[in-house]
């Protein structure tokens, strides 16, 4: 960087600086420029996070489709309605009177 600023000079170039708008007085279109630079600057990192906010989401999406589904695999209804239908009849088995006949 002091390089940059060596070589600068003795072209005669003006190399960029810092400043604090607050403290110096700019006029309207150095305002503007500024405003105008900081607005692309702005545009340029809320795309990196739009791309990461959504890269996010649908991890996020993936997961909870997985656990959905990995639940609805695991305790689907009809397994339920089996053993319950399984246990009501041998409940009903063994309350039935004892008549020799199965």
């Amino acid at each position: 960087m002091a390089d940059r600023q060596g070589k600068a000079a003795a072209s005669g170039e003006e190399f960029a600086k810092r400043i604090d708008p607050t403290k110096e007085s700019l006029t309207r279109e150095q305002m503007q420029f500024i405003r105008q630079v900081e607005m692309e600057q702005w545009r340029k990192r809320s795309q990196k996070l739009r791309g990461r906010n959504l890269l996010t989401g649908l991890a996020i999406g993936a997961a909870v489709m997985g656990i959905y589904g990995y639940t609805f695999y695991s305790v689907s209804q009809e397994v339920i309605m089996d053993e319950i239908d399984r246990e009501a009849k041998e409940a009903a088995r063994y309350r039935a009177p004892k008549t020799g006949a199965n």
